[in-house]
Formats: C-alpha cells, structure tokens, sequence
C-alpha cells in the first residue's frame, strides 16, 4: 500500500494526478494534421503548421514519458498490477501495428498474386527495374538480426545484474540500427524506382519507409533505455521500461524479416 495525500491507499493501482499532457498532445496532433492537409493543397504556410504541430508533439511525449520514468523509478508507484497493466498495453500496440503492416502487405499481395492488365499483367510491374535482395537488403537483414542477438545479451546480462554488459549491449544495438537505417537511406537515394511509379513503388515504400519509421523510433526507445541503465533505473526485476523496448525492437526484426522475404525475394 502506498500513502497518496496523507490517505491510505487500499489498492494497488496509481490514480494519476491530474496532467494537461492530454489535451495539449491532442491539439499538436490537430495542429500536424491540419497542416499536412493544407500543404498538401498547396497552402504556403501548411507546412509550417504541420512543422509546429510535429515539434510540439515531440516535447511533449518526452515530457510526459519524463513523468512516467518519475512516477515509476522516484516515486514508487508502479506496484506490480500497474506493470502488469503496462505489459498489457505494450502487448496491445504492438497488435495494432501488427494489424497496420498487415494492411499493406495484403495490398502488396494483392496485386501481385493477381497482376492487372494495366501493369502488363506480369510482377513486378513492366519497367520497373527491381533492387537485387543480397546486397544492401541482405546486409540490413544481417545488421538487425545481430542487433537482436545483442539486445537478447544485454537483457539477460540486465536479470543477472551485470551491469557493464548490459549497457555494452544496448550500445552495440544501438550502433547497428544507425548502421541499418544509413544503409536504408542510401538505398532510397539510389533506387531506380519512387514511391510514384504504380502499385509497385507505392506498396515498396509503404512497406519499407513504415519500418523504417518503427526503426527510428525503436531507435529513440534504446537510447532512452541506455541512458536510464547508465543512470541505475533499473533492477533485476524491476526494468519495465527496458523489457517493453525489447519487445518492440524484436517486433521491428520480426517484420524487417517477412520484409525481406516477400518484398526483396519473392516479390522480385
């Protein structure tokens, strides 16, 4: 039981004070959305809008996050059914972004299973000249598959209280992303298709720029770990922070893997 207001607390939940992190992230998506809209019309100060929208929804995650890491690793609130319901809901967003790369990979599929005559009735499409899956794919694949390999280390090296190999780990990870979205970026640079040229390049870039994204902010998620390591946040059995970043990049490997295989391999 914990003392909340000079009350006793008879349950095990926390009743979050009150917070205006809410409304304000709700009106920055509002500002982002509204300002991608009116760019994409044309409107000259659309993009500015959608900037300003963007930045202020990026302060305030990290503000509100900063609240989460206080309550959680000053305050003493995260009992165990609070953890427990933070699991749950990891659990559930990574289902939701399941369910989001489902969407295009069912797009993907559908039009290459069952080519129309608009695109020659062939996959890929005519005149698309597709990128070869050993090189820079092959290398991607390699770089996050070890990435994994070494968050796995780090975290078991973190249950067994091993501090320095904990933290060399995350590092190592954290290397063979930047690594891995360089590679990506120098992929696009020298693609011999965009994401305008038909259903291939459209369903290409979808699916290979929402990874990236979800790399990105794994990215962001690891060095956030790390820094909360070298500060000693976390213990043994104490490290939910840690643990929901692991789930979330070996989700980015899993995904990056059936990336491979059907879009770079098959799909070629």
């Amino acid at each position: 039981m914990n003392l909340n207001k000079d009350k006793l607390q008879t349950h095990s939940f926390h009743l979050v004070n009150a917070s205006p992190w809410p409304i304000l992230v709700s009106l920055a998506t509002l500002f982002m959305f509204f300002g991608l809209a009116l760019y994409i019309h044309g409107y000259t100060l659309g993009f500015n809008l959608f900037a300003f929208g963007q930045f202020i929804l990026i302060l305030i995650a990290a503000l509100w996050w900063r609240d989460v890491v206080r309550e959680a690793t000053f305050e003493g609130v995260h009992t165990n059914v609070v953890q427990n319901g933070l699991r749950y809901g990891m659990l559930l967003f990574i289902l939701s972004e399941i369910m989001l790369f489902f969407a295009f990979f069912w797009a993907f599929f559908h039009s290459s299973l069952n080519p129309v005559a608009e695109i020659g009735s062939v996959w890929p499409p005519k005149g698309i000249i597709t990128m070869n899956p050993w090189l820079i794919p092959l290398l991607n694949t390699m770089l996050l598959l070890t990435s994994g390999a070494a968050l796995t280390w780090s975290h078991a090296a973190l249950v067994g209280g091993y501090r320095l190999e904990t933290i060399t780990g995350l590092v190592i990870t954290i290397i063979l992303a930047i690594v891995f979205t360089s590679c990506q970026v120098y992929e696009y640079i020298n693609a011999p298709f965009d994401i305008s040229d038909g259903i291939y390049g459209s369903t290409f870039y979808m699916l290979t720029g929402l990874h990236g994204m979800h790399v990105l902010v794994g990215t962001i998620f690891l060095i956030v770990a790390a820094y909360r390591a070298v500060q000693h946040h976390y213990t043994t059995n104490r490290h939910i922070g840690y643990e929901t970043a692991a789930w979330y990049w070996h989700f980015v490997d899993v995904v990056w893997i059936f990336l491979f295989l059907v879009v770079y391999f098959w799909g070629n």
